[in-house]
């Protein structure tokens, strides 16, 4: 009876057998890109509800409420006018400077707000990430929808603009939704990449306002984009024109815009657009996938 106890126990499926077929992973392991892509996936309408309970709860904390989502970037771009487009005339050469200021306030305080609310989508959250388990990178991705969905009402106001101040409705137009759709991909990497950076060190989230503040004057948000080519020369030229966020926001104003001057031919826009957001959504989300096992502990 003992041998023949002995001898079933040798045939029959190991521990690690019976965990793999019951579905248990080992403690601790990092899924691999794919699987946890597909896990992510799973959690589609976690991500979709959670986004949804942050606008409304930012919504409820004013009694505007979404007033104010519009009234922000309108705010910025006339005190952005009054200071750079009467007091220190960077008009000069824009025959629709209203339309090319707000459509660069806009565009850039898209991703302005993503970066702001994403970099703190792990440490603001680190209650929830140690009660319930889940992709970690529903967290960021969240927060890049709720900028989405306030951005979709900041570009009803944008078009408003641009018609009001004289500018035609063109088939061009039709090139708006695939730029906003480039950025929105581009932003959602820098999301996920600077939750896990500040997660790690949370001293960089001091930086980060004056990071911001630097981009957006070397992103032509303020005066035309040719002050550049006036400036500067070469490799200097070169770097300041490849800066994503000048890119998408030329992409809107051509897209807008009727004789508008842009940096570089649009065809060479779009193909940099493309290589930008590649890169910083893919490496982004495979930055915080590397370091998923680690958020919410110490």
């Amino acid at each position: 009876m003992a041998q023949t106890a002995v001898a079933d126990s040798d045939t029959g499926p190991s521990l690690t057998e019976l965990a793999r077929r019951s579905g248990l992973t080992k403690a601790g392991r990092l899924p691999s890109l794919p699987e946890y892509t597909r896990h992510l996936w799973s959690y589609r309408h976690f991500i979709a509800a959670f986004a949804n309970a942050k606008v409304g709860a930012s919504l409820g904390s004013t009694k505007l409420g979404v007033v104010w989502q519009l009234l922000t970037p309108l705010i910025n771009a006339g005190v952005y006018y009054v200071i750079f487009g009467v007091l220190i005339n960077t008009k000069q050469g824009v025959d629709n400077f209203i339309a090319y200021l707000c459509a660069g306030v806009f565009i850039f305080g898209f991703t302005q707000t993503v970066v702001q609310a994403g970099s703190q989508s792990i440490t603001a959250n680190m209650a929830l990430i140690r009660a319930l388990h889940f992709p970690r990178a529903s967290l960021p991705i969240a927060v890049t929808l709720v900028e989405v969905r306030n951005m979709v009402a900041s570009v009803v106001v944008l078009v408003a603009i641009v018609l009001a101040t004289g500018e035609p409705i063109t088939v061009e137009w039709l090139l708006l939704l695939p730029a906003l759709l480039l950025q929105t991909l581009f932003n959602a990497g820098l999301a996920l990449f600077t939750s896990r950076l500040i997660a790690k060190v949370t001293d960089i989230r001091q930086l980060i306002p004056y990071i911001l503040r630097i981009w957006m004057y070397g992103s032509a948000v303020l005066y035309p984009v040719t002050f550049f080519a006036e400036r500067l020369h070469g490799w200097q030229l070169a770097l300041v024109e490849a800066n994503p966020l000048l890119i998408f926001i030329e992409l809107v104003r051509h897209a807008l815009m009727e004789n508008v001057e842009l940096a570089q031919p649009a065809p060479l826009l779009w193909i940099q657009a493309v290589i930008w957001t590649a890169l910083v959504s893919f490496g982004g989300y495979v930055y915080f996938w590397r370091g998923e096992k680690g958020y919410g502990r110490g």
